[in-house]
């Protein structure tokens, strides 16, 4: 994600409460249209690989295995499941982007960040960074706080798109899954994960909004005609370079989700029992896999192409 859940729109939301029900809706949408590639994501990031790679060939040429992108993935998801099938964990997701959305227009409300004032370039460096240290403070309390409200329904979300892989119904439904959850790891088991994804977020927002702003500052020369849009797509531009680097966060708060929870994608082959996720980062490091998941286009199965008689 090139944003932090819960980003532009509940920015936004506090405008008023119609703002807020437009925002719900438009979060909702989003999160409905994307979830079928979320869902492969996921599938991915646990370790299932159902389909066999193929042989192709890199920009040099050479052979290489290729495992199966996106669009052959869901393929095979609809084969098992039907285009249904693809929509697998959406109730608790679309509930879930819901609580971050309305979580953050309501901190936004009780919280407000009196006198903001943007960054202008009449500004001097130590005002100028001032006020984006001020901006990203308040930016990071509505994230963290949103995530925390938001997080127990992530979980079951997770939970119930990962028993495609060992065909469970074992989370059938949110409330059930709740109160599974609730007699069998207690409260602690509804934030498995969020130290990973609390973290990749502040770690995110204070990269991206920083290093965008030394960019624009000492980067982009005012009397370039231009440089007033090039500055407005320079935090997209970074936001999508921070991603990549917090990517193993997001991966491993995932992977602590659904881990050793009675799922087979929980748990050996897929995975050990983690005891902790500094655990889980740690063996996932050791496997070279802490990107897993990153790319759903053109995946290089861990296999060198030397393994390959070349024509």
């Amino acid at each position: 994600a090139v944003a932090p859940p819960g980003g532009g729109a509940g920015e936004a939301a506090a405008g008023g409460d119609g703002a807020e029900g437009l925002f719900v809706l438009l979060g909702a949408g989003v999160a409905a249209a994307s979830h079928p590639l979320l869902y492969v994501k996921l599938l991915v990031q646990v370790g299932h690989e159902p389909l066999p790679p193929t042989v192709g060939r890199n920009v040099l040429g050479r052979k290489v295995l290729y495992l199966p992108g996106f669009f052959t993935y869901a393929r095979h998801i609809v084969e098992v499941d039907g285009k249904r099938g693809l929509f697998r964990g959406l109730t608790p997701r679309l509930i879930s982007s819901t609580l971050s959305t309305i979580t953050r227009g309501s901190v936004k409300k009780a919280f407000p960040l009196e006198d903001m004032e943007h960054v202008s370039n009449k500004d001097d460096v130590k005002t100028s960074l001032r006020k984006v240290v001020k901006e990203t403070s308040h930016e990071m309390m509505m994230q963290c706080v949103s995530r925390v409200v938001s997080h127990p329904l992530h979980v079951i979300s997770m939970r119930c798109m990962v028993q495609f892989v060992g065909r469970e119904v074992k989370y059938s439904g949110v409330f059930s899954a709740i109160g599974r959850i609730f007699k069998e790891e207690g409260i602690l088991g509804f934030f498995v994960g969020l130290v990973p994804h609390i973290l990749g977020d502040v770690i995110f927002l204070w990269c991206c909004n920083l290093v965008a702003h030394f960019i624009n500052t000492y980067a982009v020369d005012d009397n370039f005609s231009q440089a007033s849009v090039i500055r407005s797509y320079t935090k997209f531009v970074m936001g999508i370079a921070v991603s990549m680097l917090t990517y193993p966060f997001l991966l491993v708060g995932d992977l602590m989700a659904v881990n050793n929870c009675g799922l087979r994608a929980g748990l050996p082959p897929y995975a050990p029992a983690f005891t902790s996720w500094i655990h889980c980062w740690r063996y996932l490091s050791a496997q070279g896999q802490l990107f897993r998941g990153s790319s759903l286009l053109f995946r290089r199965a861990p296999i060198p192409a030397a393994a390959f008689p070349m024509d």
